[in-house]
């Protein structure tokens, strides 16, 4: 699975661009022991925290600050890895930086470290990928350090560390193994044909096999809850003209982000704002108004109005109280609903809302919600509805980091456990058929934590991360 790339030593700034109080620069790369002597005019003990300075080519200072070295393989990516913390500034940490790969270069010329020849940039997410590669943590759990620095809620960066910390990797050990043990029977009772059926209903296999199926389902449901804590949901908020589309999005986000007049056809373009709601993430979208328009730019704007809600996970058709007995109304809020219903799949929820209670005094309408994005009446009744279309449950236990294709991943397994399950409660089974149903399984849940998995998988995963991590 290494590729020659993965024996270059590498280099990179690790903090993120701009001023601040420290940044470091961080080396990986085995040995690299002559370039401590080049950068300092010594070696360093092992993790210890040492104060010095940066030597440049001349052997002058360019900064003071500390030196980590971790010998390998007790380091993060279990190389030789060496971090720099050096005042924060981007031009003193491009010098650094500029330092480390000059004395690669001269350490070149000179031959004295084949290995440390070729110190080079490290790519996006190259110091984690190690760390994969030299086993030092698996897949899940190298995702989930993206994750958890793209965290956008607290209740995600929670569940980003226990997958960090393993959590979701020992639950699919724990499936791994039991399936392993399966198939392990399976196996025997092929390689012994003169051992008949029995001896799989003896070791109870078919009951061993809806325990696996339970566990599955029991890990499928967090990870969903995961991968919507990651991924939130996307909610387009639509309607005719003047029902309240912006004053909602403004009430939503606690901020006036969307312009609010009595004007017909204010909003020509959509407004995002991303929300969150007990700690998932809602992309709410604010849309143009539904109407045939002779405004060539508004025309652009429904257009893109309906495109926005072709990808929605759920959209808030917003209709307006004080408008309930207009005839033109009613008959445009029912074009409206069949456009939109054209343009969704059948799984995409369509939420209506009722909005300017505060306008009226009669409550009989059709179904849906009623609200005051003036007053903010109704709103948390909004919100907790979103939650329910969503699938969040409310303070789930134990919920782990997880990515789409996680979740995809175990939808496979599940299909290939069942497809299991039929051949194993035939009156003939198919026992051969039956091995390749639980070895594709296997291979699977395998992907997740990355003991199968093909090296275009790991150029996606790892090209998305930040450079220096």
């Amino acid at each position: 699975m290494s590729l020659p790339r993965h024996q270059d030593p590498i280099v990179a700034i690790a903090t993120a661009p701009g001023r601040g109080a420290v940044g470091i620069v961080r080396v990986s790369g085995t040995p690299i022991g002559s370039l401590m002597q080049a950068l300092f005019g010594r070696q360093l003990k092992a993790r210890e925290a040492t104060y010095l300075p940066f030597l440049d080519q001349d052997h002058l200072p360019i900064d003071q600050g500390i030196a980590l070295y971790f010998p390998a393989p007790h380091s993060f990516t279990g190389e030789d890895v060496l971090e720099l913390q050096a005042h924060g500034g981007p031009v003193v940490l491009q010098l650094l930086l500029a330092r480390c790969l000059e004395a690669g270069a001269e350490l070149d010329a000179a031959s004295q470290q084949p290995r440390l020849a070729g110190l080079r940039p490290a790519l996006p997410g190259e110091f984690s990928e190690r760390a994969f590669l030299n086993g030092k943590i698996d897949l899940a759990q190298a995702e989930a350090i993206a994750d958890l620095i793209d965290a956008s809620t607290e209740a995600a960066a929670r569940s980003a560390t226990r997958s960090l910390t393993g959590a979701f990797s020992e639950e699919i050990h724990v499936l791994r193994d039991a399936l392993t043990h399966l198939r392990m029977l399976v196996e025997a009772t092929l390689d012994f044909p003169e051992e008949d059926i029995d001896f799989l209903r003896q070791a109870d296999a078919q009951g061993q096999l809806s325990k696996l199926q339970q566990n599955l389902q029991s890990v499928l449901k967090k990870a969903n809850q995961g991968a919507l804590l990651r991924e939130g949901i996307t909610v387009v908020i639509a309607g005719q003209p003047n029902v309240g589309k912006s004053s909602l999005l403004n009430a939503l986000a606690g901020a006036e982000l969307a312009i609010v007049t009595p004007i017909a056809g204010t909003t020509r373009d959509k407004v995002q704002q991303t929300i969150q709601i007990e700690g998932v993430p809602v992309h709410v979208i604010d849309t143009a108004g539904l109407r045939d328009s002779d405004d060539v730019i508004e025309r652009i704007g429904v257009a893109r109005a309906w495109d926005v809600i072709e990808t929605a996970d759920a959209v808030l058709f917003l209709h307006d109280l004080t408008r309930l007995n207009a005839i033109d109304c009613i008959a445009a809020d029912a074009v409206i609903a069949g456009a939109i219903a054209d343009k969704l799949s059948i799984n995409v929820p369509v939420i209506d809302l009722w909005n300017k209670s505060d306008a009226v005094d009669a409550m009989s309408c059709g179904a849906g919600l009623w609200l005051s994005a003036k007053t903010g009446a109704g709103l948390d009744t909004l919100r907790h509805r979103l939650l329910e279309v969503a699938g969040w449950q409310s303070k789930p236990e134990g919920v782990y980091m997880a990515r789409e294709r996680h979740v995809q991943a175990l939808h496979q397994v599940a299909g290939h456990l069942a497809l299991a399950s039929a051949h194993l409660a035939s009156q003939a089974p198919a026992l051969d058929l039956l091995a390749e149903e639980l070895r594709l399984a296997q291979s699977a849940l395998s992907e997740i934590t990355g003991e199968f998995s093909s090296d275009d998988l790991l150029g996606v995963i790892f090209s998305q991360f930040c450079i220096g991590k």
